[in-house]
């Protein structure tokens, strides 16, 4: 009875949102005065003028060289850094921070579909997330959620989801969203039923604890049915087997406490950038989780940021509250403060190797939020690591583009393409975590914030 009254309510709020909050608007707009970053890694725009038509973009100048039609709604971006809408390529909209992942598991099944996916999906996209990979949720859910968002139901950052992990076993209470592979026959089987249902990528986990049998067979099921393939490296081995079965892009630097990747592993990688006829080896990362948690631990005011309520029933943000009481105690990170200094070593492997990093978060997990993830990833590797501002804005704009397949239709500021753009008063090439509160966000050409 409970879940049917949070159900409706949360019914009549969506139809709220998308018939109130976001009215209908003018066809037409113009981003006038902003520096604008393209996506495309070259020098920005300085007073860059965007026209939007519908939901395309219709021209990209500046005030020198695009005229502005006399019937647009203008929007100043003076004083702002415009640039594409962010991706994030790991994400777990069917979570969102709560600490006991077997107590969530069994209690809120159902509400994900009407409930906590789609907070997830909106809370991604009023943070200037407007594309988003998510992997590892139950399938039918995974669909709906991704469909409804598409055919404009419901707000959101655009999904390309992988429905259910795929390993070896599923751990206990988890077979809903873990499917587990006995054979080769049933790794196939498996990637067949995943690929009719429509989903967008298959997710790999634990490949280590699989026969290379069975990895090949679900490797080459996924790229038989025009799927890549997604897989955890957090074990040499994972990366080993991942390697040598062909798969498309790896997540994850740092469940592993050892210092370094192994000589072989990297020998491995640097064999399989070479090979260009097969193109860029992608990696996520996806740190900043680990990284800051001893920060979020002593400073706790990050946790009570309420961006990640938005679309949540009371109740269940204060399940969500009440399950990091005590963030010191969590299993989850017992074993973080050994494992941080290997991070930004192992990064600087895989990006010296030549692979390609993306900007990925496991967005959902233990005191992470869809609501902070993204900005603080790019915040991490821009001011700890070093990395340049501009190759991790393309790792979260153009690169997740061209890897899921759809960059010709979003990932830059470029005429013809879907206008997903957002801004941010300031230059973010100097201070890239002024991301954590975007001033505009458009998507396929509606104006969300």
């Amino acid at each position: 009875m409970k879940h049917s009254r949070i159900l409706y309510f949360l019914r009549i709020s969506i139809f709220l949102v998308v018939a109130n909050v976001f009215p209908q608007e003018n066809q037409i707009k113009a981003l006038i005065g902003g520096t604008l970053i393209d996506g495309y890694g070259g020098e920005p725009i300085k007073n860059s003028v965007i026209i939007i038509e519908g939901k395309k973009i219709k021209s990209v100048g500046n005030i020198y060289t695009i005229p502005v039609p006399p019937n647009a709604e203008v929007i100043s971006t003076e004083g702002m850094t415009v640039l594409p809408g962010l991706w994030d390529m790991h994400v777990h909209t069917m979570i969102n921070g709560h600490a006991d992942y077997s107590y969530w598991d069994k209690t809120y099944p159902p509400l994900l579909e009407d409930v906590i996916m789609p907070a997830s999906a909106l809370q991604l996209l009023m943070a200037g997330v407007t594309s988003a990979r998510d992997l590892g949720a139950p399938l039918k859910e995974s669909i709906s959620v991704r469909d409804r968002i598409n055919n404009g139901v419901i707000p959101g950052a655009t999904l390309y989801v992988s429905g259910p992990f795929i390993q070896h076993k599923p751990y206990p209470g988890t077979e809903a969203f873990r499917w587990g592979i006995s054979g080769p026959e049933d790794g196939r089987k498996k990637i067949k039923k995943l690929a009719k249902s429509g989903v967008d990528c298959i997710k790999l986990i634990d490949q280590d604890q699989m026969t290379m049998a069975e990895l090949k067979a679900v490797v080459d099921e996924a790229h038989k049915n025009g799927l890549k393939v997604v897989a955890h490296g957090h074990r040499p081995e994972e990366i080993r087997k991942g390697l040598m079965a062909g798969v498309d892009c790896f997540e994850h630097t740092g469940l592993s406490s050892a210092p370094r990747y192994p000589d072989d592993v990297m020998e491995m990688i640097k064999e399989r950038t070479a090979q260009m006829n097969l193109g860029p080896l992608y990696w996520c990362p996806t740190v900043e989780g680990l990284y800051n948690y001893e920060y979020v631990r002593d400073n706790r005011e990050h946790l009570d940021n309420d961006s990640w309520h938005r679309g949540l029933p009371d109740s269940v943000v204060v399940d969500i509250k009440n399950s990091f009481k005590h963030p010191d105690r969590l299993p989850y990170f017992q074993l973080t403060p050994m494992r941080k200094p290997t991070l930004e070593t192992k990064i600087k492997q895989l990006m010296e190797a030549g692979v390609v990093l993306m900007i990925g978060t496991d967005s959902g997990i233990p005191m992470k939020f869809h609501s902070q993830s993204t900005w603080n990833e790019l915040d991490v590797w821009v001011n700890e690591f070093g990395i340049d501002p501009m190759y991790a804005i393309r790792a979260a704009t153009y690169w997740p583009a061209l890897w899921t397949g759809v960059a010709d239709k979003v990932g830059t500021v470029t005429e013809g393409k879907d206008a997903d753009i957002i801004a941010v008063k300031g230059d973010v090439l100097r201070h890239i975590n002024l991301l954590s509160d975007v001033d505009i966000v458009i998507k396929h050409g509606k104006r969300y914030k």
